[in-house]
């Protein structure tokens, strides 16, 4: 048997009121198709990575666009066990933790960069290239030429910005992370800092490994994931990372 594991996100304004109704509501969702994982829901929108069979994923997805009142844009993966074990539906105050207050996500407007443009923004020697990721995450893999935060959590990379890049310096800035969630808050974040130019992958590493083939892709390593694979290599195959059980635990199942 072949588990589907998808992934989803939407910066989506909800009244917190609701947000006990939606959990509810997508509990039950994931209960009645069998799907196991983790969502997360906040004022800001939703985030989250879940598995099950490829039939009942089609149909947990139909309910929870019905919930969630959106198209869900996920990605996709398939594996030979189930990598979740549970139902977990949080009501947070982020879906990603950045600690920084309202940004305006609107910001980010123009930031995007698709997946097969990717290398010629990250081959031009003036571009910064920042792995948004955690250090535990980037020691798997990360882009060629990109520059390690050194970060244990999404919350301390505004620090590593404030004491290591300027705006009046670094004018060319491209940023990516596993799935695009914690670039579409820090994108726009970077703009209110000032950085002139700033570029995020589309989709994340996910994204850039199902559509740019390994002979042209610029990715060193595997990508770590927040399920039981641990990591994904080039072809979103289960990988060979380190036992998930040394790692820290994450901040956000992207």
């Amino acid at each position: 048997m072949s588990f589907q594991i998808i992934t989803f996100y939407e910066f989506k304004r909800f009244d917190a009121e609701r947000l006990p109704v939606l959990k509810t509501s997508l509990r039950e969702a994931m209960a009645a198709n069998s799907i196991k994982g983790t969502v997360i829901i906040a004022e800001e929108g939703f985030n989250s990575t879940v598995c099950g069979e490829p039939e009942h994923i089609t149909e947990f997805i139909c309910a929870a666009e019905k919930i969630l009142d959106t198209t869900l844009a996920y990605k996709s993966s398939f594996y030979d066990e189930r990598p979740f074990r549970k139902i977990d539906v949080k009501i947070k105050s982020e879906i990603v933790t950045l600690k920084k207050g309202a940004v305006d996500i609107s910001k980010g407007a123009g930031t995007h960069v698709r997946p097969e443009n990717w290398n010629a923004v990250i081959s031009d020697p003036s571009v910064v290239i920042v792995d948004t990721r955690n250090d535990y995450e980037y020691k798997n893999g990360t882009f060629k030429g990109a520059i390690n935060p050194g970060t244990v959590k999404f919350s301390e990379l505004p620090d590593f910005v404030a004491e290591n890049l300027d705006p009046n310096v670094h004018h060319k800035v491209a940023m990516f992370c596993t799935g695009g969630i914690r670039c579409e808050k820090f994108a726009p974040y970077m703009k209110e800092l000032g950085f002139e130019e700033v570029y995020q992958l589309e989709g994340g590493i996910l994204r850039y490994l199902e559509k740019v083939s390994p002979d042209e892709s610029l990715w060193e390593g595997e990508c770590f994931v927040f399920d039981d694979r641990r990591t994904v290599d080039e072809k979103l195959q289960k990988g060979t990372g380190p036992d998930y059980s040394q790692i820290p635990k994450a901040d956000t199942p992207e």
